[in-house]
């Protein structure tokens, strides 16, 4: 909003206001933006007084290093290749040139969407796992036409998906549940409870492995029994590690 405008306070009732000064307050956080603290200003003058928010929305991480996001941000608004060092799935580090697009806040993580000028192609990185994330004096030509990033009507993507079921134990509910409140549940008369998930290629799926291991014993895999094969040799190399303890 310019500076000196007034807003007609019939377009926008309590509700609405009271949203967008969430949202707007959390991203002014996040990206250091003064303009949407004023933005925020402004709305406040159209708001009911002394009326206590009914939302609260943090999009604060510390999954991203401290100038990643307004760096990307401005690499955005003003259409500079941000550069950086990416650690990919397949744990291979390497520089890369983006030209950003878009920022996503998903699953707890932030992404950044745009075109990889080191592979020639549109790419989505998590910022978890960029560093050295600094602005470029290159600037590039708006993107006005997307390919679509909705990989998941493949039909090959879908094909590849497996049920895992687990058991958890009472002192593991929790985590479980912050994971995969949408799994299929049954709970036992012991307080455990059964849990059935549907994983792509979960025989491949580290963060999978990474998140039961890290419950200890207090889950056990009992679907697929591959799976099962493939923790306990994960168990066993972690337990190499400490054979002189």
């Amino acid at each position: 909003m310019m500076d000196g405008y007034k807003m007609d306070k019939s377009l926008l009732g309590s509700y609405d206001v009271d949203a967008l000064i969430t949202i707007l307050s959390s991203l002014s956080t996040v990206f250091e933006d003064a303009r949407a603290q004023g933005t925020i200003e402004r709305l406040q003058t159209i708001g009911p007084e002394h009326q206590t928010s009914s939302l609260s929305v943090d999009l604060e991480t510390r999954r991203t290093e401290p100038d990643a996001l307004p760096h990307l941000r401005t690499g955005i608004m003003k259409h500079q290749v941000v550069r950086f060092d990416y650690i990919n799935t397949k744990n291979e580090h390497a520089p890369r040139h983006l030209e950003p697009v878009r920022l996503h806040f998903k699953y707890r993580n932030w992404y950044v969407y745009g075109f990889c000028q080191t592979r020639q192609d549109y790419r989505e990185f998590r910022l978890s796992r960029m560093m050295n994330v600094h602005l470029t004096s290159e600037h590039f030509q708006p993107h006005l036409e997307l390919p679509q990033e909705n990989f998941v009507s493949d039909p090959s993507w879908q094909d590849q998906i497996s049920d895992v079921v687990f058991r958890v134990k009472p002192e593991s509910l929790s985590e479980a549940m912050d994971h995969f409140q949408q799994a299929e549940k049954q709970f036992h008369e012991d307080g455990s409870m059964t849990m059935r998930i549907q994983v792509h290629q979960p025989l491949q799926a580290k963060w999978l492995w990474s998140f039961l291991l890290s419950l200890g014993s207090g889950a056990e895999v009992l679907e697929p029994i591959e799976l099962r094969s493939i923790l306990k040799e994960q168990l066993r190399n972690a337990l190499n590690l400490y054979e002189e303890v």
